[in-house]
């Protein structure tokens, strides 16, 4: 046997790779889940769970005074947040994952905020994911002061106890493949309530105060701040809390298309509660906006926009 031979029979013995081992976690992830679901189907059929369940069916009731129906200002917070969202996650993975960014930016330093000494300098990347990071904010200011003026809060936020039992009811009954009635118009499940409720006012904090500490608004001179919040603390929030994101998103149209479409989206979209076409009609075109906007996010089409605010160069 030749030295090149004996090259190739070690090459391939080589231990299976990345693609090996996610086809492994996968088939795990899968067994897991199949268990997990004949596990709860057994616990739902004994009598003990079903007095349990019909105690806790898997909503909390709402206050007398809480709104009915979703308003058409929800509808483009929706959109608006998705929009944000999709290019933020996308801008994000770009400034973690690009080691030569295709250009840089410097702010002009002049006007109302100005800094001591020259701008710093950041790669255009980072300087989109800023920017939608600033726009995803505002957005977020409006959606709270409207969501606490007009009531919506009451569908978000838990207002008793048994949120928690009737969360754990809501889990079980979706693992026993006898998903849980929902009437979403008028009240949220408890799983939902508080994963929306989790995404809004604690994750999207979350995700603004670590961005604030690893960007360059951020005091570097506030010792005591600084040390009392270091900026690894945010690097390493940071990233899961755009896997949550990413994780939220993924669930949650899985749950929009499998638990009603039509009218899912016509809640969503289209501020009704029938089963017509309108929703996916404007869903389809929100759609077609992201994914314009997603291949529009090219430097050729950044940089102008860019040097509005700044100087752009290699």
């Amino acid at each position: 046997m030749t030295q090149s031979s004996g090259k190739k029979t070690a090459a391939r013995r080589k231990p299976p790779g990345r693609a090996a081992f996610a086809g492994i976690l996968a088939g795990s992830l899968v067994l897991l889940l199949v268990i997990a679901v004949l596990v709860a189907r057994w616990l739902v059929g004994l009598d003990g769970v079903k007095n349990w369940m019909a105690t806790y069916p898997g909503h909390s009731e709402l206050p007398a005074s809480a709104p009915v129906g979703l308003p058409a200002w929800l509808g483009w917070q929706h959109f608006l947040n998705m929009f944000f969202l999709v290019l933020i996650v996308r801008s994000g993975w770009r400034v973690r994952t690009v080691t030569r960014p295709p250009a840089y930016w410097v702010r002009n330093n002049k006007g109302l905020i100005r800094t001591k000494g020259a701008p710093s300098r950041i790669s255009l990347d980072l300087w989109f994911h800023l920017s939608l990071d600033a726009l995803w904010v505002l957005n977020g200011i409006v959606f709270i002061v409207v969501l606490f003026a007009t009531g919506q809060w009451m569908r978000i936020v838990p207002t008793s106890w048994d949120v928690f039992p009737n969360a754990a009811s809501a889990a079980l009954q979706y693992l026993s493949l006898n998903w849980p009635t929902e009437n979403g118009w008028v009240n949220y499940n408890a799983l939902q309530l508080l994963a929306y409720f989790t995404t809004v006012f604690i994750a999207a904090p979350l995700a603004i105060i670590t961005g604030l500490r690893m960007s360059g608004a951020w005091p570097k001179k506030a010792k005591k701040l600084n040390k009392a919040y270091p900026v690894e603390l945010a690097r390493k929030l940071h990233f899961p809390v755009m896997i949550y994101f990413v994780a939220f998103v993924v669930v949650h149209v899985a749950l929009v298309l499998a638990t009603g479409v039509l009218r899912n989206l016509n809640h969503m979209y289209a501020a009704n509660n029938s089963d017509g076409w309108s929703g996916l009609v404007i869903f389809a075109v929100s759609i077609l906006v992201i994914v314009g906007f997603w291949f529009l996010a090219q430097p050729i089409f950044l940089r102008p926009v860019a040097a509005l605010t700044g100087k752009v160069g290699k």
